[in-house]
């Protein structure tokens, strides 16, 4: 089979497309034959050294996919070969099979194609994790998303909708800012790009307050970090919760007074451990996304497809932060 492997680190250059032996699977495993898989930021952290987990190289990396069940292992009970399948692979994405374990797949539903599937998993499932379970989002309050016409962006502006809230939705550009509207964002603010004076800073700050309004942001859905949190933490809400999903414009440093003065919250979401930490509260959330997409209340927006050999263009646009939506690789 095919895979796009990481024998050195370094950026998506540093990638290499090479034939190498089918997986075998093991007790409890399924064999599945990739459709599709979705780029996400750790892809492009994961091959640089930079990602909490490290890899033994050569590896693929690639962290969901959708594709078919081609075999079982042994003792897997209610799973066939055909059944289409998504799951979580953490690496090992960008080749054409993956050995994955039973307890880790959720079936596609009729309809809905291994494509659109593909993108479901990692934006949707960190974002229905980050909002109601470290967020406790409500219905009426605001929320506001920093970076929020990418996947994980555009998946949260869908669900915060979905859960009765007003969004707030802040982008870098007027294309990215149409995105947004059309997911749903109740008030779009365009910022400029990093890195900020203090008089920048202080300005991104007050655009943040006039598009929340006076009460604030009851959330305040960080992905990007950097320069551009502080400016977010200064329009929270008393007793708001400041959720931190990413980083991609580096880890911010916070003036904790501010959490004093607004009474509020800096919460970490790290929907990764919580899989393995609580693996039948994230099926619960998975089933929930499944039927918010049945009821027609979010869709997984793919603006673009690459074939395998591609992937490392795909995953440098992500990494230059030019994605609207999600990036699919198709074999």
């Amino acid at each position: 089979m095919r895979a796009l492997l990481s024998k050195a680190t370094g950026g998506p250059e540093t990638l290499v497309l090479e034939n190498i032996a089918d997986p075998v699977p093991g007790p409890g495993e399924v064999l599945v034959k990739v459709a599709a898989c979705a780029i996400n930021y750790p892809d492009a952290l994961i091959i640089r050294d930079m990602y909490q987990v490290k890899p033994e190289r050569p590896f693929a990396p690639g962290s969901e996919i959708s594709g078919t069940i081609e075999a079982l292992g042994e003792g897997v009970e209610g799973w066939q070969v055909g059944d289409r399948i998504l799951s979580g692979t953490g690496f090992g994405g960008l080749q054409e099979k993956v050995v994955l374990p039973a307890a880790k797949i959720f079936k596609v539903p009729e309809g809905v194609s291994l494509v659109d599937a593909s993108a479901l998993l990692m934006t949707y499932g960190t974002n229905i994790h980050g909002l109601k379970d470290r967020g406790q989002i409500k219905a009426g309050e605001t929320m506001l998303v920093l970076g929020a016409a990418g996947g994980v962006g555009l998946s949260a502006v869908e669900l915060g909708k979905a859960y009765g809230a007003r969004v707030v939705a802040a982008v870098s550009s007027e294309e990215k800012a149409e995105a947004v509207r059309k997911a749903g964002a109740d008030e779009v603010v365009i910022y400029p790009r990093a890195p900020f004076d203090k008089d920048t800073s202080k300005k991104l700050a007050n655009d943040f307050k006039a598009a929340v309004g006076p009460h604030g942001a009851d959330i305040v859905y960080d992905i990007v970090g950097g320069d551009y949190s502080e400016p977010a933490l200064r329009a929270i809400a008393w007793e708001g919760r400041f959720l931190v999903v990413g980083f991609p414009a580096g880890i911010a440093k916070m003036p904790l007074n501010l959490t004093l003065l607004k009474s509020c919250d800096i919460r970490g979401v790290f929907w990764g451990a919580y899989t393995m930490r609580e693996p039948e509260k994230n099926a619960a959330n998975i089933s929930e996304l499944f039927q918010m997409w049945k009821d027609g209340k979010i869709s997984p927006l793919v603006s673009e497809t690459y074939p395998l050999e591609r992937a490392g263009e795909a995953i440098a646009k992500l990494e230059q932060r030019g994605a609207i939506g999600k990036l699919v690789v198709t074999m």
